[in-house]
């Protein structure tokens, strides 16, 4: 389990885990889900677009994950924000299946996206996946204040003077750059319940934002880890383990808020009645 190639899977999907956790957490506190899953999505018609065309499918996935970001940005700012992000959806989905029909070799590595890849990484892409990692959180540090502002009381932000519009798109692009980087470990189908799981149950367990975005990482890093350990053992794909570990996380979790927020009712109403 701890061989050369395992270790670098650890190391990899670590550093997503980290990221997923950070971004997601703004990702559900700004009900940006529907975003987070259309951008991985509509990115792998970039990826298809490359192979056609010959050059990376990194930089194609890349590009249509800025594009698509952008898209929903401009376009959702006088129009419904949910229906601006089907459609960009659509039509980069759209797109992906013409370069697919158009490819006369549907190529390996354009499938692996949407899956994901993370025990056959090679030690070559730990530094990139890490720089990139390194910026996306830097990123998240330089937007908090008026990250969180905007995404809690945006009321309050605009009175003092944070451009909604200007944070949304500066969020959508780091959401994009964190696609880019996370969806050749993870796979385009994988990265929106790791971005999505993790946070909304930590969200569930406390109303601390600090507490929340950490647990959200630490959640996002066990599920992850146990994903790579359970396939590894049971030779199952590592999405079926993150994809039901993210969701019965989610569900403990808002079991427990259930229970706790029960249990706080009768408290109150026992002090009253005494």
């Amino acid at each position: 389990m701890f061989s050369s190639f395992m270790v670098n899977a650890w190391e990899v999907s670590g550093i997503v885990a980290v990221v997923a956790g950070v971004v997601g957490f703004f990702t559900v506190m700004r009900g940006s889900a529907f975003a987070a899953h259309a951008i991985p999505n509509g990115s792998f018609a970039g990826a298809a677009g490359a192979s056609l065309v010959g050059v990376s499918t990194l930089f194609g996935l890349g590009v249509f994950a800025f594009i698509g970001a952008l898209g929903i940005g401009l376009l959702g700012r006088r129009g419904r924000h949910d229906a601006v992000t089907a459609l960009m959806l659509v039509m980069m989905l759209a797109l992906g299946a013409l370069f697919v029909s158009l490819n006369t070799q549907y190529a390996p590595e354009v499938y692996s996206l949407l899956f994901g890849e993370v025990l056959g990484i090679s030690s070559n892409a730990i530094a990139p996946t890490l720089i990139l990692g390194a910026v996306c959180i830097a990123a998240i540090a330089v937007l908090y204040r008026p990250l969180m502002l905007s995404s809690a009381l945006p009321e309050v932000g605009e009175a003092r003077g944070i451009g909604t519009f200007a944070i949304e798109l500066a969020f959508l692009g780091v959401l994009a750059l964190a696609t880019a980087m996370t969806v050749p470990v993870v796979g385009t189908l994988l990265i929106f319940s790791l971005m999505i799981g993790a946070p909304a149950a930590a969200r569930s367990l406390t109303d601390r934002p600090g507490v929340a975005m950490a647990l959200s990482v630490v959640i996002a890093l066990a599920i992850v880890w146990f994903a790579i350990g359970a396939s590894y053992e049971t030779d199952w794909p590592v999405g079926f383990f993150v994809g039901t570990g993210s969701a019965a996380g989610f569900v403990l979790a808002r079991l427990w808020q259930a229970g706790r927020e029960r249990y706080e009712r009768r408290r109150v109403l026992g002090s009253v009645v005494a």
